[in-house]
């Protein structure tokens, strides 16, 4: 089903969608503090909740790829926004981080449809001729939304409290909601021949698992993700708690920390021109693991201060920015059908993974640098040693992946 009226618009519609998730995750960081002097516990145990959230987006992945299939497109978007919205607003009635931890993952499993679904409907509205500079345009979207959010989300909450905050994401996932409604067109109609059994789903998650390219360049390149996902668990937690500086300020330098995260990712897009995906893969996971280790030893001594930690958490999340699509570009770069399944397999294996890591932020009762910073260097080594297993045993038999794949980011 091709639209070819009101194509702009749609693409501003689709970009609003993918980027619900990430300012979600992003926009009640700098309010961290707040939120545990109200609820009467620690930074480090409100960084669970966002570990909580990346669970459920692990989740959602899974889920929402068979039902926007089944069901049409606009249906299972509408179901999962009202979740978020009400999930939204429950966590500002919050007493306990107990309680905030439900609720965000509940806010996620709702908030996770919105990306899936427009990254789905790319394909329903524009030719494949034009599909590839629309999924470069989401992506860039999604990866520009942490140099906004935060910084938002700071100024809200000193201008009114934290729950303001949660108030106004629920203001935005209506607003998509309606806008959605009122100018989207349905896109692909609901299919009753997609399966919502469980055991052909299985079966089909774990054949596309028994690809060893698959597997060592998913599970190698989502532990090397799950340093991104640890720096946002624990950057507040760092910056604020640790170095003392305000909530604005903080949202500056994680804008600026994301310019390399988000530079280095269309820097590949020059790179893959010279050099082959393994290669730059290989070259910025064995330099992510060097700069950690460096980052560690200098920490250990009670070396660095804020501009230090800043350049060397600059560096370390450059190099995820370069390994992040070339692993997703390889993954699914040996199969022919099932791309689908596989790409979802690929996304709830990053941010499952990513959330499990970053759980040892607030499980650590983290009040230094020091948890932040190894819990980075030991899942970037672990992914080099899954790389170099994983070599082996594909024994230099590398499906060449296409330049054009690029993974969706948080």
């Amino acid at each position: 089903m091709r639209h070819t009226q009101n194509r702009n618009l749609i693409t501003l519609i689709l970009g609003m969608l993918a980027t619900v998730s990430p300012f979600a995750i992003d926009f009640y960081l700098p309010a961290f503090s707040q939120i545990a002097n109200d609820l009467g516990t620690t930074t480090a145990r409100i960084s669970l909740s966002v570990s909580s959230y990346f669970v459920g987006m692990a989740i959602g992945q899974l889920l929402y790829g068979p039902l926007l299939d089944r069901f049409g497109r606009k249906r299972p978007l509408y179901a999962g926004l009202i979740i978020f919205i009400i999930a939204s607003i429950g966590c500002t009635f919050s007493k306990s981080v107990e309680v905030l931890v439900t609720l965000r993952f509940i806010q996620a499993l709702g908030g996770s449809v919105a990306g899936v679904a427009a990254m789905a409907m790319v394909k329903d509205f524009f030719p494949p001729e034009q599909s590839t500079r629309i999924f470069a345009m989401l992506i860039l979207t999604i990866g520009l939304s942490p140099l906004f959010a935060p910084s938002i989300g700071g100024f809200v909450a000193i201008a009114f409290d934290w729950k303001a905050v949660f108030i106004l994401l629920a203001l935005i996932a209506l607003f998509a909601m309606t806008i959605v409604f009122l100018f989207l067109p349905e896109g692909q109609e609901p299919d009753k021949t997609v399966t919502l059994k469980l055991m052909p789903m299985l079966k089909t998650y774990f054949s596309i698992l028994s690809e060893p390219q698959f597997f060592t360049y998913t599970i190698s390149g989502s532990f090397s993700f799950a340093s991104l996902f640890i720096y946002v668990a624990g950057s507040s937690i760092v910056f604020i708690e640790f170095f003392h500086v305000s909530p604005q300020v903080y949202g500056g330098i994680f804008a600026f920390l994301s310019i390399g995260f988000i530079g280095a990712s269309q820097l590949n897009i020059f790179l893959v021109k010279k050099f082959t995906s393994n290669e730059i893969f290989r070259f910025a996971l064995f330099t992510q693991v060097i700069a950690g280790i460096i980052f560690l030893i200098v920490t250990l001594n009670g070396w660095m201060n804020l501009y230090s930690t800043i350049v060397m958490l600059f560096i370390f999340l450059s190099c995820v920015g370069l390994i992040n699509p070339n692993a997703s570009a390889l993954a699914l770069a040996p199969f022919t059908k099932n791309i689908g399944s596989a790409a979802a397999m690929m996304g709830c294996s990053q941010i499952g993974i990513a959330a499990l890591a970053s759980v040892a932020v607030g499980l650590f009762e983290a009040v230094s640098i020091l948890p932040m910073v190894a819990s980075m260097v030991a899942t970037a080594s672990f992914a080099l040693f899954l790389l170099l297993r994983g070599e082996k045993k594909m024994a230099g038999k590398i499906v060449a992946a296409d330049a054009n794949q690029n993974a969706v980011i948080h």
